[in-house]
């Protein structure tokens, strides 16, 4: 059985994606906290009806311009997408990813990827991506390798102060 701080954990995590996550994940997040109702003692339920911690109501973020639940899959296929891109400054780009993780931040979506055009590792907000192929095409290795990659490169960037 959960503990109660274990069940708060689950239950205020489940909180974050069905307010922020994309409609697949937010539908998930609804069905688990209802699954977690439903198998913990009545003594406990209150934990989630009447929780005593809880995350600020959701702005809603920009509208993503990709299909997270399709990017998700090839994320976890190791295959490539092509994408056309417009940055900050409106400079449109065609790139090919390895597709990494895909973050949910409170006002926005972002895709890091390797990015072929680049030969590194690029951040994509989903909302200025203006079209999206998902691509047969699957990139070297394990995408779990390439997650670690990705994960020591942020860190050494971090501990330099590179921000790119």
């Amino acid at each position: 059985m959960l503990t109660p701080d274990e069940i708060e954990a689950a239950v205020l995590g489940a909180q974050w994606v069905a307010g922020l996550g994309d409609l697949a994940l937010a539908n998930a997040a609804r069905d688990l906290i209802a699954k977690i109702t439903s198998v913990v003692p009545e003594r406990l339920r209150p934990i989630i009806v009447h929780p005593a911690i809880g995350t600020r109501p959701a702005k809603a973020p920009a509208p993503d311009r990709i299909d997270l639940a399709r990017t998700h899959e090839w994320i976890q296929e190791g295959r490539k997408i092509e994408i056309d891109y417009l940055d900050q400054h409106g400079i449109h780009t065609v790139r090919v990813l390895w597709p990494i993780i895909l973050g949910f931040l409170d006002d926005t979506r972002m895709l890091a990827a390797w990015c072929e055009l680049r030969q590194d590792f690029r951040h994509f907000r989903a909302d200025r991506i203006a079209a999206a192929t998902f691509l047969d095409d699957r990139y070297e290795g394990r995408p779990a390798t390439l997650r670690q990659r990705w994960k020591r490169d942020m860190e050494k960037r971090r501990s330099t102060g590179d921000a790119a």
